[in-house]
């Protein structure tokens, strides 16, 4: 398995599959990272007011393993501020696939198809997880997808290549016998809607590269500077979040960061086109 840091002629520069827990020093300095981004998030209000406004659709936010719906309120603030339906899962703490998450997912989406609307969904670390694996089965209730840091690139096994391998370990026996369900990345065809997954070279949870598509037409990976526990609230991610919602259904461009953005926030590494051919 390769990423594509450039297309050129219908092939791509490939980058070996090679994932390595985030060093020490990275995970040390999370919190403290994670509180700048708050803070920067205060106080980049001004800028994040003049960001492009959506058309009012449904927007589901999933937390993060071990979060709620209080750790994505800044989230879903700046959406509505935005002119979107922001919804909680009201799921509770995301402890990874139990019972209770798998059949309050299924009814949540179910819901949705039932009644004819599509929405975006935004998932942060394992909440992006979900929200990728939500739609491969309720494609048609699905406009886009963002993930926020979001590994889904690892196995089962190598869960002790994250900085949270342990907690999760921990909680596994809440989870459900139908986790096996979940099939592995390298095992699913490209994602069937638009998709952006965003993240940080300096994530101290887990491995970067973990967190990028490597094959998709509408499949983009985008780059921030930042920490993964503050990607939610992180001025430049939102900027991205809020340039990728504002595209009209069915009419999904690339990314291209502007302005200020542009020497920031970096595009790639780009996937491969599905037909393309390897080298």
């Amino acid at each position: 398995m390769s990423v594509s840091n450039r297309r050129r002629a219908g092939t791509s520069a490939p980058m070996q599959r090679r994932f390595k827990r985030p060093h020490p020093s990275l995970l040390a300095t999370e919190l403290p990272r994670a509180l700048g981004e708050l803070q920067a998030f205060t106080q980049a209000m001004p800028y994040l007011q003049t960001l492009p406004r959506g058309d009012g659709h449904r927007v589901l936010v999933m937390p993060g393993f071990t979060g709620d719906d209080r750790s994505t309120a800044a989230l879903r603030w700046f959406l509505v501020g935005r002119g979107y339906r922001a919804m909680p899962w009201r799921l509770g703490r995301n402890l990874g696939p139990t019972d209770h998450i798998i059949d309050g997912m299924d009814e949540l989406l179910t819901r949705f198809v039932d009644g004819g609307e599509r929405i975006s969904i935004v998932g942060w670390s394992l909440g992006g997880i979900f929200a990728r694996q939500l739609t491969f089965a309720y494609a048609d209730a699905v406009r886009s997808v963002i993930t926020l840091g979001s590994p889904f690139q690892l196995h089962q096994g190598d869960r002790d290549l994250t900085n949270a391998a342990e907690a999760y370990e921990a909680a596994s026996v809440l989870h459900s016998t139908r986790a096996a369900r979940f099939v592995p990345y390298e095992d699913l065809p490209p994602m069937p809607v638009p998709t952006t997954n965003i993240y940080t070279r300096a994530d101290g949870v887990v491995p970067w590269q973990s967190c990028v598509d490597v094959q998709g037409d509408r499949c983009e990976n985008v780059e921030v500077p930042g920490s993964h526990s503050g990607l939610g609230h992180n001025p430049f991610a939102l900027a991205v979040i809020a340039d990728r919602l504002a595209q009209a259904d069915g009419a999904w461009q690339p990314y291209r960061p502007t302005g200020c953005l542009g020497s920031l926030v970096r595009v790639g590494p780009v996937p491969r086109p599905v037909d393309a051919v390897v080298a």
